[in-house]
């Protein structure tokens, strides 16, 4: 038998061997460095908090919302029905609720219901007072009614207080006012 032939068994062993702890090495050296390259994960985001009532579905009560109906002269209650027939449906995702009285003047969303009154007495406020000029139609605000004071017929909108933001809430309708609700004659310096 030559050296060759002799050493042939030896070196099949050692190769196996080698093979036998070189493939897990390297599988385990592989495995790690896929661990180290691959991209972080984002933690997962936290919910936010809802600033509206429209972030989740709410059982809506099924009474109407309580609201009072003052009488209207003929101009008023024309303006006012046209005015309530281009409402919308939902308000920010506030869906629209039924009211006790006042269809033709009254419509409110949501619960606590954001509620607007069209044919209300026009505001007395000193000169001095804030009025906001929200998307072309100009408010003043008092106690959390929000009364339109550039309108041939004053509209208010009362804001719940849950409801943050009032302005971006009342600024919501201005659209519809302007195309409505005619501008007043008259109106104060601050909606000019």
């Amino acid at each position: 038998m030559s050296n060759d032939q002799a050493a042939r068994p030896a070196d099949r062993s050692a190769k196996l061997i080698a093979a036998a702890i070189a493939l897990p090495v390297a599988a385990l050296a592989g495995w790690g460095f896929f661990q180290v390259m691959r991209p972080a994960e984002a933690p997962a985001a936290a919910p936010k908090p809802s600033t509206s009532a429209a972030a989740s579905p709410q059982v809506m009560p099924t009474a109407p919302v309580q609201m009072a109906a003052p009488a209207l002269g003929e101009r008023q209650a024309t303006v006012c029905r046209a005015l309530l027939s281009q409402l919308p449906e939902q308000v920010r995702g506030l869906p629209r609720r039924e009211v006790s009285g006042g269809f033709e003047q009254n419509a409110a969303w949501g619960d606590p219901a954001l509620t607007l009154t069209c044919g209300v007495t026009s505001p007395t406020f000193p000169p001095t007072d804030d009025v906001y000029k929200l998307n072309g139609v100009c408010w003043h605000v008092s106690t959390g009614t929000w009364t339109t004071v550039d309108r041939e017929v004053p509209v208010s909108v009362t804001v719940p207080a849950g409801l943050d933001g009032p302005g971006e809430w009342v600024s919501e309708f201005s659209k519809t006012f302007i195309e409505t609700v005619p501008s007043a004659e008259t109106m104060p310096t601050g909606c000019r």
